[in-house]
């Protein structure tokens, strides 16, 4: 049986290298790939501006994330009593949309 699947993958490997040889490339994308090629090395890379924070803004938002991040332990706490407020999930969502926002706009 073993000396059986031998020839068998054998074949398959050779018929697999033949079919991604086989294929001539037309001269035209040949052509294309070699334009784009040169082109990309003469663009210099672009340069990057640094954007400066908005501190009133990030001060603002801090704020704000601050009241609503006060309100949590107390939605806990009625979590723990039964009581399941209905807008914490949205006060989390926003906890986090507000904290991503400051690491982004503040992080040099």
């Amino acid at each position: 049986m073993k000396t059986s699947l031998l020839p068998f993958f054998l074949l398959l490997f050779l018929s697999a290298a033949r079919a991604q040889t086989g294929r001539p490339i037309p001269p035209g994308i040949r052509q294309a790939d070699q334009t784009e090629a040169q082109t990309q090395k003469n663009i210099p890379p672009p340069i990057m501006q640094r954007r400066h924070p908005d501190y009133a803004k990030a001060g603002h938002e801090a704020d704000e994330l601050s009241k609503i991040a006060q309100t949590i332990p107390s939605d806990v706490d009625q979590m723990a009593k039964g009581v399941f407020p209905k807008d914490v999930i949205d006060k989390l969502k926003q906890i986090e949309k507000l904290s991503k926002h400051l690491r982004s706009e503040l992080n040099p």
